[in-house]
C-alpha cells in the first residue's frame, strides 16, 4: 500500500537543499584538500550533506549555514583519517634517484596509498568570478595537496581553515571544539612544517604560454621526440609518476628515463588536454598490443614562465572516466590530436 508524502517533510526536504546544495563544490574541494583522493572525498561529501540532513531540524541558525557545513565535513575528514593510511606521491617517499640504472621501481600491492589529482571541472561552475576561480585553482594545487598530508590531521584542518578558507581562529576553535590558543599554537606549526610547497611562480593553465608547454609536453609523446621534451622543460625540472617509487630531479634524468623506458615509437601514445588541480593536465591513452588506444591514466604539469617544473604523471586507467573521457579511444581519433595532426608545435624555449 503506499501513501502520499508528507508535505512538511517534503517541503522540509526542498528546503534543505535549495540552503545547502550551494555549497557542494566547495566542500568537496576541502574534503579533498583533507583527503588526497577525489573519489574519498566524494563518500566524504556525501557523509557530511547525510549528517547534515539528520541534525537540520535542530540547526537554529547561531552560525551561518556555510560555516555549520564546514563543521561536519571537517570532523567527517577528520574521524575518517584516523583508519585510512596517508595519501602520497614518489617524492614524499625518498629522494630523487639522479640516472635510472633500469626501469623505475614499482611499489608493492597495498605499500603506498597514492594521491590522486582533481578534475577541475569538480570544483568550478563557467560563470564563476575569475578572481575567486584563480584562488580556487591555488588552493588545489598538487604540491600544496602532497604537502598537506604530511601534516597531522587536525594541523591540516586547521591551516586549511586558517589560511585556505579564511576563518578566524574563533571560527576554528569553535569548528573544532577546542581553543584559540590551541589553534594559533596549531597553525604555527603546520605553517613552518609546510615550508616548501613547489614552485609558487605557477602559471594559470589558460595561459598561452602555458597552453604552449602542454602542446609541446603532448607532443613529444605522441611524436616520441626527446628533443621536444629539452626545449619545454626547466633545468631543475622534476618527474614522478605513480605507483612507482623512483622519481627524478633535473632535466637531463628526466628526458633519460623517458627516453629510455617511456617514449616508445611514433602513435603509442595520444593525449587529451584538460585542466586538473589548477594546472594543465592531459588524459593518457597507450596503443595496446592489439593497436587500441586505452587509457593509462592523467598527467599533471606545474608550469610557470620559463617552462615545465614538475610533471606529476598518475598510472590508473580509472581516472580517464573521472574528467568524463572514455575507456578507450576509437580508430578514428588516430592523428586527431591536439598536436599529431602534424601542425607547428608552438616553440617554447626553456631555461
Amino acid at each position: 500500500m503506499t501513501t502520499d508524502a508528507d508535505p512538511a517533510a517534503v517541503g522540509r526536504a526542498r528546503t534543505f537543499a535549495a540552503e545547502t546544495e550551494p555549497f557542494r563544490r566547495e566542500l568537496l574541494a576541502h574534503c579533498y584538500r583533507m583527503a588526497g583522493s577525489a573519489q574519498d572525498a566524494e563518500d566524504l561529501v556525501q557523509e557530511t550533506y547525510l549528517r547534515a540532513w539528520r541534525s537540520y531540524a535542530g540547526f537554529e541558525g547561531r552560525s551561518s549555514m556555510r560555516t555549520w557545513l564546514y563543521r561536519i565535513a571537517t570532523n567527517v575528514c577528520l574521524s575518517a583519517m584516523t583508519s585510512r593510511p596517508v595519501r602520497l606521491l614518489p617524492s614524499g617517499l625518498t629522494g630523487p634517484v639522479d640516472r635510472a640504472d633500469g626501469p623505475p621501481s614499482l611499489a608493492g600491492p597495498g605499500e603506498v596509498s597514492w594521491l590522486e589529482p582533481l578534475p577541475d571541472a569538480w570544483i568550478a561552475r563557467p560563470d564563476d568570478d575569475p578572481a575567486a576561480v584563480a584562488v580556487e585553482r591555488e588552493s588545489v594545487r598538487l604540491a600544496l595537496i602532497a604537502g598537506l598530508q604530511h601534516l597531522p590531521p587536525r594541523q591540516r584542518a586547521i591551516l586549511i581553515l586558517r589560511d585556505v578558507l579564511a576563518f578566524s581562529a574563533l571560527e576554528t576553535a569553535e569548528l573544532l571544539g577546542t581553543t584559540t590558543a590551541a589553534v594559533k599554537s596549531g597553525l604555527q606549526r603546520a605553517r613552518v612544517r609546510l615550508d616548501d610547497v613547489g614552485p609558487t611562480d605557477l602559471l594559470e593553465p589558460t595561459d598561452e604560454r602555458a597552453r604552449a608547454l602542454l602542446e609541446g609536453y603532448i607532443a613529444a609523446f605522441e611524436r616520441s621526440d626527446a628533443r621536444l621534451l629539452e626545449q619545454v622543460l626547466r633545468a631543475d625540472a622534476t618527474l614522478e609518476a605513480t605507483p612507482f617509487r623512483d622519481w627524478q630531479s633535473g632535466r637531463a634524468a628526466c628526458i633519460d628515463v623517458l627516453d629510455t623506458y617511456v617514449l616508445g615509437a611514433p602513435g603509442d601514445w595520444r593525449m587529451i588536454a584538460t585542466t586538473a588541480n589548477g594546472q594543465p593536465a592531459a588524459i593518457v591513452y597507450r596503443r595496446d598490443a592489439g593497436g587500441v588506444l586505452r587509457a593509462d591514466g592523467v598527467v599533471v604539469l606545474a608550469v610557470t614562465a620559463t617552462g615545465i617544473a614538475r610533471v606529476t604523471k598518475c598510472h590508473d586507467p580509472a581516472l580517464a572516466a573521472s574528467f568524463g573521457f572514455p575507456p578507450a579511444l576509437p580508430s578514428s581519433a588516430d592523428g586527431v590530436g591536439s598536436t599529431s595532426s602534424g601542425r607547428q608545435v608552438r616553440p617554447f624555449l626553456s631555461r
